[in-house]
């Protein structure tokens, strides 16, 4: 088992939110509130602190407690409290990744985001770094949803554009492509190569799985963590498709698409990964194929 800051196979992570889940719903015998459930529980492994997170040996065996243990609270509840408790805990789901993963962002991204405007920055960093729900960001930065989309995106390519020359598409094909060859491959040497030294990941849980909840820094850490999320399993294959109008990766797990991978290059180099693995984010994907 991987310690509690390393990365997790998606395979694993998977396996495990199933796993919570069929303990909640066969307690409750309510999809929606074990889904609720779950949150709860993966905020709580959230709100850990580090020391306390690291000496947990089995994390799926403490999960698995803790959602039990809700499950029996609730059961003592009247279904409308019941209901409106599910509400609360899917309000709260990204509060703790988001302080933590606020103390880790580097002095270079910090620099960049000066640049913004406070209201591209808020969009950016609450859609993006920390995954919030639309609406929510929406509630914060007083804009409409279509109108936040469209900060955020402003943000990316204004970032973008302060990292490096822009790359044509074709040449951003065939970094991307080179890197779904390396992943494959389980070459973490190469992978490194085609990532800048500078290199930086996120990986947007949203709090649903046990996704790195910090920012992963360096091409040598970045490849390793992909690697390692992406560890070869029988049902896990990755492919390159388009992903925001450049090629990406799409990662699937038999027939489910499990993450999808969006890569800034500049030059010859990746600067910066986007992995989504928030089971919200990801239903789109899923409802296409």
């Amino acid at each position: 088992m991987a310690g509690t800051d390393d990365a997790v196979p998606i395979a694993e992570l998977l396996d495990e939110r199933r796993h919570l889940l069929d303990i909640a719903y066969w307690m409750l015998g309510s999809g929606r509130e074990a889904e609720g459930v779950i949150d709860e529980t993966y905020r709580r492994w959230f709100e850990l602190p580090d020391p306390a997170r690291a000496r947990i040996t089995a994390p799926r065996s403490w999960l698995s407690q803790v959602a039990g243990s809700i499950c029996l609270s609730r059961l003592a509840l009247p279904r409308r409290d019941r209901e409106r408790a599910v509400g609360e805990a899917a309000g709260c789901a990204g509060a703790v990744a988001q302080g933590m993963l606020a103390e880790e962002i580097s002095g270079v991204l910090l620099e960049a985001l000066d640049s913004l405007s406070p209201a591209e920055r808020a969009a950016f960093v609450l859609n993006d770094v920390f995954g919030m729900a639309p609406g929510a960001v929406a509630d914060i930065v007083r804009q409409t949803e279509p109108e936040c989309a469209e900060l955020a995106d402003r943000a990316r390519r204004s970032l973008r554009v302060r990292r490096a020359r822009p790359t044509s598409a074709r040449e951003h094909d065939a970094v991307a492509r080179a890197v779904r060859e390396a992943c494959v491959a389980e070459d973490e040497t190469v992978l490194a190569s085609l990532l800048a030294a500078d290199a930086m990941a996120f990986f947007d849980g949203g709090g649903k799985v046990r996704a790195l909840i910090k920012p992963v820094h360096g091409n040598t850490r970045v490849a390793r963590s992909l690697l390692t999320l992406l560890a070869r399993h029988p049902r896990t294959s990755v492919h390159t498709h388009p992903v925001n109008g450049r090629t990406g990766l799409v990662v699937r797990y038999g027939p489910q698409v499990a993450a999808v991978i969006s890569l800034d290059i500049a030059g010859p180099y990746v600067v910066q990964v986007w992995v989504t693995l928030n089971p919200d984010k990801l239903r789109t994907w899923n409802r296409s194929r």
